[in-house]
C-alpha cells in the first residue's frame, strides 16, 4: 500500500513515519519543503525507508492513502503569521481534493484540531458540543479553529469521497521540536538545562495522545478505508497541569515555581479543559492503551535518555 504523507517534517508526521515504516506492507511517499530534514530523520528512525519528494510534485505519483500533516506547528510563529493558516490550509486541502477527484478510491486523512470546536473550553467538549466563535468580534485566537472547521465542512460536503478528519487536542512524542513554545517543550527544556520552570497559578487540563495510539487509530482508518467522518482523538485519561508538574518533580527532579506574571504563548486562546469526551472513534475499534501521564513519562524519558526501569 502506497501512503503519501504531506508535511513530513511535522511533529505528528514524524511519529507516523517511524511507526508506518516498521510495517513492510507500506510504501511511504514523504513530501516536504525541506527534504534534507526528512532524509536525516528517516536515516535515524526509519531505516531510510521512504521516498522523499518536494511538495510541488504531489499528485504526480499514485497512492492509496494521503495523510495531510501540513500546518504551522509553532504557536509563537502561528500567532505572528495567523492569516497564513487560511491560505495554507485552503491551498493544500483543495489540491488534495482535486487529486481525489481523479482517484476517488483514495483515502484522505486530514489532521484537524480540537480548536475547530471554537473558543469555549470551560468544560471538555463532547458529542453534543457546537462550534462557538464570536462572529462579530473575531480575533487572531479564532482564526486557526475557523480554518480547520472550514476544511471539515468541505469534507462532509464531499460525502462520496473517503475523507477522515482527526481532531487533535494534545499530542506529545520524543520527536517534538523543543524550540516551539508549548507547555511540554518549555518543561523539557527546563529539565535539560536544569532551570526553574515558571508557570501561572491557573490550572488547566490536557489530553496527551501517545504516538502508538495515534498510529493505531490511523491504521484502523486505513483498514476501513470507505469512510467520510470526523473523530476526536483522545487518550485513556487527561491530566491537569499541576498533577503533571508534581509527578515531574518526583520523577525527573523538575524545579518549578508559580508566578502571576508569566507570559503565555497561545495562538488559539486560553483553554482550561482542552479535551474531548466524544469517543465516537470507538465505533471503528479505537481503544487507546495509554493515558496522558504514561505518554508523557515514557516519551520524556526517551528525550532525556533515561532507560526503561
Amino acid at each position: 500500500m502506497r501512503i503519501a504523507i504531506l508535511g513530513a517534517t511535522s511533529h505528528i508526521a514524524k511519529g507516523l513515519i517511524a511507526g508506518l515504516t516498521a510495517r513492510p506492507e507500506y510504501v511511504l511517499l514523504l513530501y516536504a519543503r525541506n527534504h534534507v530534514r526528512v532524509e536525516e530523520f528517516i536515516k535515524c528512525y526509519a531505516g531510510s525507508r521512504g521516498e522523499v519528494l518536494p511538495m510541488d510534485v504531489f499528485g504526480e505519483q499514485s497512492c492509496d492513502v494521503v495523510i495531510n500533516c501540513i500546518g504551522i506547528g509553532d504557536p509563537g510563529r502561528l500567532k505572528n503569521e495567523v492569516e497564513t493558516i487560511f491560505r495554507l490550509t485552503e491551498a493544500w486541502d483543495n489540491r488534495i481534493l482535486q487529486f481525489l477527484s481523479r482517484a476517488p478510491e483514495t483515502l484522505y486523512i486530514h489532521f484537524s484540531s480540537g480548536a475547530a470546536y471554537g473558543v469555549d473550553f470551560s468544560q471538555p467538549v463532547g458529542t453534543g458540543s457546537r462550534a462557538q466563535f464570536p462572529l462579530n468580534a473575531l480575533t487572531f485566537a479564532d482564526f486557526y479553529g475557523i480554518a480547520k472547521l472550514n476544511a471539515e465542512a468541505k469534507h462532509r460536503a464531499a460525502s462520496s469521497l473517503n475523507i477522515v478528519d482527526l481532531r487533535i487536542f494534545s499530542y506529545f512524542s520524543r520527536f517534538m521540536d523543543l524550540n516551539t513554545r508549548y507547555l511540554l517543550s518549555d518543561i523539557v527544556v527546563s529539565l535539560q538545562q536544569d532551570h526553574e520552570f515558571l508557570t501561572t497559578p491557573t490550572d488547566i487540563v490536557r489530553d496527551y495522545v501517545h504516538p502508538e495510539d495515534l498510529l493505531a487509530l490511523v491504521e484502523l482508518i486505513i483498514a476501513r478505508r470507505s469512510l467520510n467522518a470526523a473523530y476526536d482523538v483522545y487518550s485513556l485519561n487527561p491530566i491537569s497541569k499541576f498533577e503533571l508538574l508534581r509527578c515531574f518533580a518526583e520523577w525527573f527532579g523538575l524545579k518549578y515555581r508559580v508566578a502571576s506574571d508569566v507570559e503565555i504563548v497561545s495562538a488559539t486562546g486560553m483553554k482550561d479543559h482542552y479535551y474531548s469526551r466524544n469517543t465516537s472513534a470507538m465505533e471503528i475499534g479505537y481503544q487507546p492503551k495509554y493515558d496522558s501521564l504514561t505518554c508523557l513519562r515514557s516519551e520524556i524519558e526517551l528525550i532525556l535518555g533515561i532507560p526503561d526501569c
